[in-house]
């Protein structure tokens, strides 16, 4: 595989130039796009999981579906999950497999949070709503046969920062999380890294993309540290694992995390996949590197439980 070019197994999907994710023209409804973007992703082959469960759950802004996987019939730690989607696409069918499969790997039931969407909800609405799911989980965690004291949040892409400003405030109220797992977050507003210039065009997500995706859930929060998280405080985060693909623009904003942890002295781990694009994570169909991304994580995340049965 050459260094200075994408994997061959994305070589059909970086050639169609329908698959770049951008922002839409007038004429494209952001109901089709949804459509058509969310079934691409939703078409990921989906491992056995020994349950899964759908549920509602009281939001700050009406109901919030969640999906409860279960890698076992046994009580478990548990896994707050929140998709990627640049905010603005997304659901549970597009990330059940990405579920199913940290699941089994971390051995922890995975909770996926269908939050609410930019822009017709802005920032911070999907952060509300993810604080909405994990009070639910740590109230219902006896019921649900789960370890209300070994609980991560984890998430893909701008499910990434909604993870990590999670357990931002988390740990300003006292709130205790083992783990955060970020695969290739989405985390700088600026979109200005050396990475973001590079791989601009070319790699299926793009700069005007990113400048839709900020743009739709600013809202009124471009001040708050829980949006901009290139100047959030990273002190007493709990260990965290981050995963950056080689030809995302994403990459140096996730690697400076990692950065930026160490120097707050978090337990950090961070590896970057060679060969690999934005959303390689849940393309398992093209990629086995795919699964070894989400088991990486998952074993970081299963090494974090504390205590015992």
């Amino acid at each position: 595989m050459p260094d200075d070019a994408p994997d061959p197994a994305f070589d059909t999907l970086l050639a169609d130039p329908r698959m770049a994710l951008r922002r839409p023209p007038p004429h494209v409804s952001l109901t089709d796009l949804r459509r058509a973007a969310n079934a691409f992703q939703a078409r990921a082959p989906k491992p056995f999981i020994a349950s899964t469960v759908d549920h509602v759950v009281p939001g700050p802004g009406g109901p919030i579906p969640v999906r409860v996987y279960r890698p076992t019939l046994d009580r478990t730690a548990a896994i707050l999950f929140c998709h990627g989607g640049g905010f603005i696409l997304g659901n549970l069918d597009t990330h059940d497999a990405m579920c199913r499969t940290l699941a089994y790997a971390s051995g922890r039931t995975v909770v996926a949070v269908d939050y609410r969407l930019a822009p017709e909800h802005h920032f911070p609405a999907a952060l509300d709503d993810a604080q909405a799911a994990l009070e639910w989980l740590r109230a219902e965690a006896r019921l649900l046969d789960l370890y209300s004291d070994r609980i991560a949040v984890a998430g893909d892409s701008a499910g990434g920062h909604i993870a990590l400003g999670l357990a931002l405030r988390c740990r300003d109220e006292g709130v205790p999380l083992d783990h955060i797992g970020l695969i290739y977050p989405l985390l700088d507003p600026a979109s200005d890294s050396a990475s973001a210039v590079q791989f601009a065009q070319g790699y299926m997500l793009t700069a005007s993309f990113l400048e839709w995706a900020w743009d739709a859930y600013r809202g009124d929060g471009g001040a708050d540290p829980s949006f901009d998280l290139t100047r959030a405080d990273l002190q007493r985060l709990p260990a965290t694992t981050i995963v950056t693909a080689q030809f995302d623009p994403l990459r140096d904003e996730g690697e400076a995390l990692a950065r930026r942890l160490g120097d707050a002295e978090v337990d950090v781990a961070l590896r970057r996949y060679p060969g690999m694009i934005h959303g390689f994570a849940g393309l398992p169909q093209l990629t086995p590197v795919a699964n070894e991304a989400i088991a990486f994580a998952a074993a970081r995340i299963a090494a974090s439980q504390i205590g015992g049965p």
